[in-house]
């Protein structure tokens, strides 16, 4: 705060006044240049900014009955209205001061409807709780608390030696399991492998036994046909034979009545004499 008595005065954007004339209120400034009669009149100025406030470290009883420290900070600014200026000179001597108060009488009861160990994880609970009660009095004074942090919880030091052990202890339970569980994903792994593995081991011992098999067949077929050439073959030679065999057998039975026997480059061949012509038989291809 600040108080301007001379003629010439001039308030900065971020600021809101009040006049006073012969020690009564006057009239509400606002930012700008302005006049007035020194002596008569005078203005005070008030900063309407974000302020921090800082809660000082303070012992506090939880409902457990365990001492801790805690501490806070506070964003407190004036409201910009005419009422609310008014309200922040006239309705309080110094509202920092107040604000400061009202802030720790309201931290040491809300821990103390708290365990320690509801203590320790309710900070954002306790701020807005805290927040809500500072504001119910606060626009009394033209203020708004715009947001409350607790930033300590302090507990004794054999409290923290105890918190500490308990967090070691878990910290080797988390990795007792983190391990438990990374070597149950290895076996796993490795269970998947050897499936995998086996079903490959399985995949070409069916692929290799289709292509024996296949392989097989083609050998099969192979002498089956080889078989029926063979028996066509056979077959033909034993027809040839047997229609040679007839032809000799005639040839023979001609040849005891009448027969003359030719000698050809091809050798001797029997010729019939059938009335005037001869007949010679001619051999089966």
């Amino acid at each position: 705060m600040r108080t301007i008595v001379g003629f010439v005065y001039t308030l900065k954007p971020y600021e809101r006044g009040i006049q006073e004339f012969l020690g009564k209120y006057s009239r509400f400034v606002l930012p700008g240049l302005g006049f007035q009669l020194p002596i008569f009149q005078m203005i005070r100025v008030r900063d309407i900014r974000e302020h921090t406030v800082d809660i000082p470290p303070q012992p506090v009883i939880t409902k457990d009955n365990v001492e801790i420290r805690v501490d806070g900070v506070m964003w407190v600014r004036p409201k910009a209205d005419e009422e609310s200026i008014k309200r922040t000179f006239y309705n309080i001597d110094n509202w920092k001061r107040a604000v400061i108060q009202l802030a720790m009488t309201n931290l040491r009861q809300e821990f103390g409807d708290l365990t320690l160990d509801e203590s320790l994880v309710a900070r954002e609970k306790i701020a807005n709780n805290l927040q809500t009660v500072l504001n119910r009095f606060a626009d009394d004074w033209g203020l708004v608390v715009s947001k409350v942090e607790i930033m300590l919880i302090d507990p004794p030091e054999d409290i923290k030696r105890a918190m500490h052990k308990q967090k070691t202890a878990e910290q080797e339970r988390r990795a007792m399991r983190l391990l438990a569980t990374g070597e149950f994903e290895a076996a796993e792994q490795q269970k998947l492998a050897t499936i995998q593995r086996a079903e490959g081991e399985r995949e070409a011992a069916i692929r290799k036994a289709e292509g024996e098999r296949e392989a097989s067949i083609k050998i099969a077929e192979g002498r089956a046909e080889a078989i029926r050439l063979v028996n066509e073959a056979a077959q033909q030679y034993f027809q040839g034979s047997a229609q040679l065999l007839r032809q000799m057998e005639m040839t023979e039975t001609a040849l005891r009545d009448n027969a003359k026997v030719i000698l050809t480059q091809e050798g001797v061949t029997p010729t019939l004499l059938v009335g005037e012509l001869p007949f010679t038989p001619k051999k089966p291809q």
